[in-house]
C-alpha cells in the first residue's frame, strides 16, 4: 500500500508528542490521520474508522497500548484484528518488550522516533512484512 494512500490512527496520551507524530506523519504525505488519547477511545472506534496502521504509546489511562492491542486481536473481524500496530514509547524496558513481543505488533520505537526511522517502519508495516523490534 501506497503510505500516502493509508489511513492512520494515532493513540498518544501526551499532546506534545501527539503533535510531533502526526506533523511528522504530515510531511510524509499521509492525511488520513485520527488521533485518540487512550486505547479505550480509539477501540470504541475502530470499526468505523477501519485504518491501515496503527500508531500507540505503550502507558496511558485508562487503557494503555497493549491492553488496547490485546482487545484488537480479540476481536471477531480479521480485518480489523490483524491491523498492523507499531509501538512508540520512551519505555523500553526488558519488561514491557516482554509483554509486546508476543502482541505480533510490526515494531516498536523509542520516542522520540527520528522521521527516517519513523518512515521507514510505516512503509515496512504496510507492505505487511514484519520489521525488526527496535532500530
Amino acid at each position: 500500500m501506497d503510505m500516502r494512500r493509508a489511513r492512520v490512527l494515532v493513540i498518544e496520551d501526551e499532546k506534545i508528542m501527539s503533535t510531533f507524530i502526526l506533523g511528522n506523519l504530515r510531511r510524509m504525505g499521509i492525511l488520513d490521520l485520527y488521533s485518540f488519547d487512550n486505547g479505550l477511545s480509539a477501540l470504541r472506534e475502530i470499526g468505523a474508522l477501519k485504518p491501515d496502521l496503527i500508531l500507540t504509546d505503550v502507558h496511558m489511562q485508562p487503557m494503555g497500548g497493549i491492553e488496547f492491542v490485546q482487545n484488537l486481536r480479540a476481536l471477531a473481524d480479521e480485518g480489523l484484528s490483524m491491523i498492523p500496530v507499531i509501538f512508540l514509547s520512551a519505555d523500553s524496558s526488558k519488561a514491557t518488550v516482554g509483554e509486546i513481543m508476543p502482541l505480533g505488533v510490526a515494531g516498536y520505537l523509542v520516542k522520540p522516533p527520528s522521521m527516517k526511522a519513523l518512515e521507514a517502519k510505516i512503509e515496512q508495516a504496510l507492505k505487511g512484512y514484519k520489521t525488526t523490534f527496535f532500530d
